[in-house]
């Protein structure tokens, strides 16, 4: 039985959290590990971490904007909602131990399929398959007009950390708070046409190869596109110790009819090789002056991750000027949701209370 103890010990609330509530479907693990408590700003999760192969209840489907969008829920219908964004080459599965240590806690955690991912679908064929950042954006805005939500709290990774900055940004009355690991990630077309460190450069090695057919190709290719994304995996994230069937599992989402598509613009648009659409041109004019994010934050950096910044948060703290936290995981990895659940879910809910 899950209970408000366990969770309140996992998350490192304490007897004062909110009361728990019965999850949605099938629970995560009954008994998540405490996690070390947390000293100048760093939380240090040396302590085993509530990681398995839990699973999520049966998914949903709804139309929003442009998509079909595809997602899991968990947690009581009328709770504080908590929209979960995955990252590439990930899916929903990096908040498959997170989302029910925040339903345990009374919260309403929402986890979609990013466009090009699982279950979501484009509504109509003739629909540009854009990776572009503002598309992300907006359908995550789609995506709560069509569940009904004012406001959310918005956590993420990679891709789904720099579409809840640009919704923080661009429309801070859609975010009770913010949960983005790695800072500010908003694309600045500009500032990427530079170039960076070699080691950093280097980091970024599948970018390049997808400027080029060759990498489109491989992105099309099912086994190439497996043994690729299964690569990327292996070296962001280098004490991660997962098994076979937890990357298989991800890997199904990868089948979607638009996902070598939807990559590939992503990639491409970022350097300036792939057009966007016009209709996105307002948002990106307003993301180029890099807008600062008021909403109450929580940045977090993944020591082993080879894209985290220098400094500790320093590179990007001036981009947050409301109530803000910042910690850096020890030993973890670019996957930092599905590596260091507890310790997501704990900045998640202290987010909430900044």
């Amino acid at each position: 039985m899950i209970n408000r103890r366990t969770f309140g010990r996992a998350l490192g609330l304490g007897a004062g959290g909110a009361v728990a509530a019965t999850l949605v479907g099938t629970p995560g693990p009954a008994h998540a590990a405490p996690v070390p408590e947390q000293r100048a700003g760093v939380a240090d999760p040396a302590a085993p971490e509530p990681r398995g192969h839990g699973a999520f209840p049966p998914l949903k489907t709804v139309r929003a904007g442009l998509l079909e969008i595809g997602y899991a829920e968990v947690g009581p219908a009328h709770g504080p909602p908590v929209i979960c964004l995955h990252g590439w080459p990930y899916d929903i599965h990096s908040f498959v131990d997170v989302a029910p240590l925040l339903a345990a806690e009374g919260h309403r955690v929402i986890v979609p399929y990013l466009r090009g991912h699982g279950t979501t679908r484009f509504v109509s064929p003739r629909t540009f398959r854009n990776g572009q950042q503002s598309a992300l954006a907006l359908d995550v805005i789609a995506l709560m007009d069509a569940l009904g939500l004012e406001k959310a709290v918005l956590a993420g990774f990679d891709w789904g950390a720099r579409t809840a900055d640009i919704v923080a940004a661009l429309w801070p009355e859609r975010c009770k708070a913010l949960v983005s690991v790695g800072g500010y990630l908003v694309v600045n077309l500009a500032a990427n046409l530079r170039p960076l460190a070699p080691a950093t450069e280097r980091a970024w090695w599948y970018q390049y190869y997808f400027a080029t057919e060759r990498g489109r190709m491989a992105m099309e290719d099912k086994a190439t596109r497996h043994d690729l994304t299964r690569l990327v995996w292996d070296t962001v994230s280098p004490t991660w110790e997962f098994d076979d069937a937890t990357f298989e599992r991800t890997a199904a989402a990868f089948q979607n009819p638009d996902y070598a598509a939807v990559v590939i613009h992503n990639y491409r648009w970022r350097l300036s090789l792939a057009e966007g659409e016009r209709r996105y041109e307002p948002y990106e004019k307003r993301l180029a002056t890099r807008p600062v994010i008021a909403v109450p934050t929580v940045t977090l950096d993944a020591e082993r991750d080879p894209f985290t910044a220098p400094g500790d948060g320093s590179a990007y703290r001036d981009r947050f000027t409301g109530p803000y936290d910042h910690r850096t995981l020890k030993g973890i990895g670019h996957n930092l949701p599905q590596e260091a659940p507890a310790a997501f879910a704990r900045a998640v809910m202290d987010a909430g209370r900044l």
